[in-house]
Parts: C-alpha cells; sequence; structure tokens
C-alpha cells in the first residue's frame, strides 16, 4: 500500500476556497449568473465547494477530458469524453480544473470555450505545478502552488481512487 503525506489539510482547502470565493465575488459584481464548468472528474469536489463560497450565482456545468489514463504523468494527449450539455454563447465562464500541471489540457479546453463566445472566460484551479508548465496558460484563480510531487485527495486521483480523501497528499511508494 502506498504511504500517504498530508500536503494540505482539508481546512487549509476550506479556507482558501472561501477567499477565493470571494475573488470571485468582487469580479462579478453584477448578480448575473456565471457558469462554473467543471472538468471531470477531479474537480468535482473543489467546483460544489466553490459554488457554495461564491455568493455570485454560479451555475454548474461539466465536461470530461482525459489526458492521464492510469498513470502518474500526462500523456500529452487530450481528448474530450464529455462536452457540456447548455451553450455558453454571452454567459460569463469559470473554468474549474483541481490541478494545472503541464498546461496542455486548459490550453486545449480555453480554446474550446473561446470558440463557443461566452461574455468572459476564466480559469481556477485548486492546484498549480508552475514549474511543469509546457503550454502557457493563464489561471486567473489558483488555491494554493505545489511543489512537483504526485498528489491525490479531494478530487485528485491515481487509477480512481482517494478521490474521497478530505485533505491533499502527496502519493509515496
Amino acid at each position: 500500500m502506498p504511504s500517504l503525506r498530508v500536503l494540505l489539510s482539508a481546512q487549509q482547502i476550506q479556507t482558501r476556497i472561501g477567499e477565493m470565493g470571494a475573488e470571485i465575488d468582487r469580479d462579478y459584481p453584477g448578480g448575473e449568473p456565471v457558469y462554473l464548468i467543471g472538468v471531470l472528474k477531479g474537480a468535482c469536489i473543489f467546483l460544489a465547494d466553490l459554488a457554495r463560497a461564491m455568493k455570485t450565482p454560479a451555475r454548474l456545468e461539466f465536461i470530461g477530458i482525459a489526458s492521464y489514463g492510469k498513470g502518474k504523468t500526462s500523456s500529452g494527449q487530450v481528448q474530450l469524453t464529455k462536452d457540456l450539455d447548455v451553450p455558453i454563447e454571452a454567459h460569463h465562464v469559470i473554468l474549474v480544473e483541481d490541478i494545472v500541471d503541464t498546461g496542455i489540457t486548459l490550453t486545449y479546453l480555453a480554446k474550446l470555450m473561446a470558440q463557443r463566445k461566452p461574455k468572459s472566460l476564466r480559469i481556477a484551479t485548486l492546484l498549480d505545478k508552475p514549474e511543469r508548465r509546457q503550454s502557457p496558460v493563464k489561471v486567473d484563480y489558483v488555491g494554493f502552488q505545489i511543489p512537483d510531487e504526485f498528489v491525490v485527495g479531494y478530487g485528485l486521483d491515481y487509477a480512481e481512487d482517494y478521490r474521497s480523501l478530505n485533505d491533499v497528499c502527496v502519493l509515496g511508494k
């Protein structure tokens, strides 16, 4: 059984998400709803907590992308596995990711969403590993910058395991 080392506690995560919700509220003061588009599966827990932390009305949508498979590194290939159920043209949109690593997936998604002509498009991520970036991507709302370690928990998985952990943990050997 691999070892787990807590990198970010559940309390740290919830505190930061509250701050991120307040940042989003400041950026969208008009009361118009914002589409939070969660990238499945990893972002679902973060998306739910972020939506509850916001006063701005949120509409939840999901998009599915595959780039990891069952390994610990991105394959570099991005595949759309589930598209949006609604049009986003002329709506405010925030893409919600669990982690920004190479930036390849988010570059693909940002281009795809921009083609659909939203009123605005921003990106929120719980975790950011800037030293791993291969494709430049502007992230508007960052929960935490973390070192280049493989992490699980709070929605992040390894071969579909560990998503339900309340903390973000480094997966050891």
